[in-house]
């Protein structure tokens, strides 16, 4: 079998940071973008917990699917099974440039939220107990900070 193209990334050279892992058309000739939006650094950090990952993934998609400039063109968010990060698949030809201000206000609405986790209920979600808010928070203000706020194009871009 061919090895698919994220696994062709140096995973021992990424960064954290948010880059285009691909870009496909449908059918009906529209361009999904899908966004790596890598919280650690592979191999080299500490993974994110999946609680943290869980309430994450309930908070982003809320912000994103209900943010006004934004929400038509999200087509999903949710979790990488290596526990390093999340991916983010928009409509439209986009690069990880265009999208800094829609997820500087994404991170920064998941660590400074307080309240109970939209669809965090044995009703809406199939695990709704396995999430840690404060865990999320953090992480999510430790990404803002350290990352989206002092990006560099070496966080932008997959390494050569």
């Amino acid at each position: 079998m061919q090895k698919i193209a994220s696994f062709t990334i140096d995973h021992l050279r990424l960064l954290r940071g948010v880059y285009v892992s691909r870009k496909d058309t449908t059918p009906s000739g529209d361009i999904l973008t899908t966004f790596d939006i890598r919280l650690t650094e592979p191999n080299r950090q500490p993974v994110l917990s999946p609680e943290s990952l869980h309430a994450m993934e309930h908070l982003a998609a809320t912000f994103l699917r209900n943010n006004p400039e934004w929400k038509d063109r999200v087509v999903y968010w949710g979790p990488m099974g290596c526990c390093t990060g999340n991916y983010l698949i928009l409509q439209g030809d986009l690069t990880s440039a265009d999208i800094l201000p829609l997820l500087k206000d994404t991170f920064s609405r998941i660590a400074d939220f307080e309240g109970e986790v939209p669809g965090a209920t044995p009703k809406d979600c199939g695990n709704y107990s396995f999430m840690d808010l404060p865990r999320a928070k953090e992480d999510a203000r430790i990404f803002l900070e350290e990352v989206l706020e002092k990006i560099t194009p070496e966080n932008l871009e997959y390494p050569k």
